[in-house]
């Protein structure tokens, strides 16, 4: 650590303007970044760390993303509460558009490791999440003494249909969703917290993402998946605050067996899909739109309308219902899930090759609900078996995780209900 007297927070002073200024941690505390002076105000291009909420969920999607699940090796809950709060700390620091510390010692590897340096916040936004691995381990072993405190929804998802899931892209005790409008914001904001955590916790694996295949505000235009059709039309906006807490933030109303400490939480699932883009681009356009259920270019039901119009389901074509009711519109719309909506927040992605001279692109897929048991997984059961969808998709990566309520300022700390 620094023993100069330079300020340690450097980066970005010259971008300071409205909004709070980020308070480090208090030196009664012992965190990581204790008894250190405040940052300038924060950028004017960044979210609040602190609130009611985690950031990255209700969040206007950003376009960029990086993710990563973590494994845990420190044995003790008070470890892994020291590694919350120098977390928390650090994350506060950075969605401000701040740099992590002092770069002026030359004697000791800087704090920050540089590579966001004069760029903006970029909207940064960070979401923490904790796997059902961190409560017990594979035999049911209490790993820290907060078995009794693991929220009843928090399942293992089950094998679906035509899975191909891997286990390096699946599970995890932690995760860390960074999200910006610059991608090299978010691999910085993910590099550096994971560097904090060495020794700690170890990276089990990661994706990043391009091109938001959602929106969370209705100020935004619906996006496009790699197939290229409008997706995420149906998903929860920000501005809908009585479906997102009937839908996204748990309660002991919407999530049998809630905990205390997730009031206010979500649950965070996620879903590697790899689209077999070859067969797709040589399907006819009509088969196209009847596997979506939608118009190609405007987005809008088959039976009609435009883009947010109701589908209407009832209404017949040439060789039966207009919408087919193998289509993903039909299968996925609310009218056939018992009603229940999910907050979408998933990412186009290319990662090469498959070896064989095909992409492997697809969709890495974010939903936020409040319970997966009745949001999530019933709704993938579905599409797996029955979507006209599933014959070009490979599910291959799947992970969920809890994500605690908002930190609420400088003195709390990531699921510190959980430690209570």
């Amino acid at each position: 650590m620094p023993t100069n007297n330079q300020p340690r927070f450097t980066r970005r002073a010259a971008l300071g303007g409205a909004g709070a200024a980020v308070a480090a941690a208090s030196a009664a505390g012992a965190g990581y970044w204790a008894g250190r002076p405040a940052p300038a105000q924060a950028a004017d291009d960044s979210h609040a760390f602190y609130g009611e909420h985690q950031s990255g969920i209700e969040t206007p999607a950003q376009d960029r993303m990086h993710f990563v699940a973590l494994n845990v090796k420190v044995e003790t809950a008070e470890e892994l509460k020291e590694l919350f709060q120098e977390w928390s700390e650090a994350a506060a620091i950075l969605m401000a558009g701040h740099e992590l510390g002092d770069a002026t010692n030359y004697e000791t590897p800087p704090d920050d490791t540089g590579e966001a340096m004069d760029l903006s916040a970029a909207h940064l936004t960070l979401t923490f999440g904790l796997g059902r691995s961190l409560f017990v381990d594979g035999n049911g072993k209490d790993r820290f003494g907060f078995a009794h405190q693991l929220p009843e929804a928090l399942v293992e998802v089950p094998k679906m249909r035509g899975d191909a899931l891997e286990e390096n892209r699946s599970g995890g005790d932690l995760c860390i969703q960074a999200c910006a409008d610059d991608p090299q914001v978010a691999v910085h904001a993910i590099r550096n917290l994971v560097r904090i955590a060495s020794g700690r916790a170890v990276v089990a694996w990661s994706q990043l993402g391009f091109g938001r295949t959602s929106s969370t505000s209705t100020t935004q235009k619906t996006p496009r998946n790699l197939f290229g059709f409008k997706d995420g039309t149906n998903s929860l906006k920000t501005e809908n605050a009585d479906l997102l807490a009937q839908h996204v933030w748990t309660s002991t109303e919407n999530s049998k067996g809630n905990p205390n400490w997730m009031n206010g939480g979500s649950y965070l699932a996620t879903r590697r899909i790899r689209m077999l883009i070859e067969p797709w681009d040589r399907a006819p356009l009509r088969e196209q739109e009847d596997i979506i259920g939608r118009t190609k270019r405007e987005g809008a039901p088959l039976s009609g309308g435009g883009e947010f119009d109701a589908p209407d389901f009832s209404m017949k074509g040439r060789g039966g219902p207009i919408i087919p009711h193998n289509s993903h519109l039909y299968l996925m719309h609310p009218d056939q899930n018992n009603g229940v909506q999910m907050l979408r927040r998933g990412f186009n992605y290319t990662d090469g090759t498959d070896g064989l001279g095909h992409l492997d692109a697809g969709l890495f897929f974010i939903a936020f609900v409040c319970d997966p048991r009745t949001h999530f997984i019933p709704m993938l059961r579905t599409m797996t078996s029955s979507d006209a969808l599933s014959e070009y998709l490979k599910h291959n990566g799947s992970a969920l995780f809890a994500v605690p309520p908002g930190i609420r300022d400088e003195n709390d700390f990531i699921a510190s209900g959980l430690f209570e």
